[in-house]
């Protein structure tokens, strides 16, 4: 039996992993985006603003992400989209939908009781290190 590859994908440009985890993994041809907060790369502080400053910068972390294995937003399939609070999923949407503009990745998003670091957004995706073809 063949062995399938896997690739720890790692970049500066990200936040660190602020525990026992990798930013990505691929696997064969797939990548799994761990959980993306709206911290600063540099200072590791969440960034000021709110929900919607932190929505923007956990999607440019997960952009950096995503560079470093050759793939964009567009290979994105799934999103996960993790809450402090449900009443922000309209301003996150806002955010969001400047990030995946047409073809919209499955997802789904959920409240919780908190989240790491006293975020109010965090963001984890699936990607695929391919070109895709949309069919109708």
């Amino acid at each position: 039996m063949a062995a399938i590859v896997r690739k720890i994908i790692n970049t500066s440009k990200a936040p660190a992993a602020i525990g026992p985890y990798s930013q990505a993994v691929l696997v064969d041809r797939t990548m799994y985006i761990s959980g993306q907060l709206g911290m600063d790369p540099i200072s590791g502080q969440l960034v000021e603003g709110g929900v919607q400053a932190q929505t923007r910068q956990a999607l440019v972390n997960m952009g950096e992400i995503l560079k470093a294995a050759g793939c964009t937003y567009e290979t994105v399939v799934k999103t996960t989209v993790l809450l402090a609070d449900m009443n922000d999923f309209t301003a996150v949407n806002d955010v969001y939908k400047q990030f995946f503009g047409t073809n919209f990745p499955a997802r789904a998003a959920y409240q919780v009781a908190a989240l790491p670091r006293g975020g109010l957004v965090e963001i984890e995706a699936v990607a695929v290190l391919s070109a895709l073809n949309d069919s109708s």
